[in-house]
């Protein structure tokens, strides 16, 4: 009868280690996929904001050509 329970207990004890485990094991993976989305946020926020830096300073770049070549060719119809 001692070793029924006692084999009771160890089982019990083993089920309660296996579902601190999968516990354990769940709240790393929710941690990692919340630091994964962080990181890829923060990533993709960088990249849009040196991206849109970039777009920005090659528009004006390309508008300022087209003013000196427009402002050209204005001199040269004009006199």
């Amino acid at each position: 009868m001692k070793e029924n329970a006692v084999i009771t207990i160890i089982s019990i004890t083993i089920i309660v280690l296996n579902m601190m485990m999968i516990i354990v094991l769940d709240i790393k993976n929710t941690i990692m996929v919340a630091a994964m989305a962080e990181v890829t946020t923060a990533t993709m926020a960088e990249i849009t904001t040196v991206t849109m830096a970039e777009v920005t300073a090659v528009t004006t770049a390309v508008i300022k050509v087209v003013a000196a070549v427009g402002a050209g060719c204005f001199n040269l119809i004009n006199n």
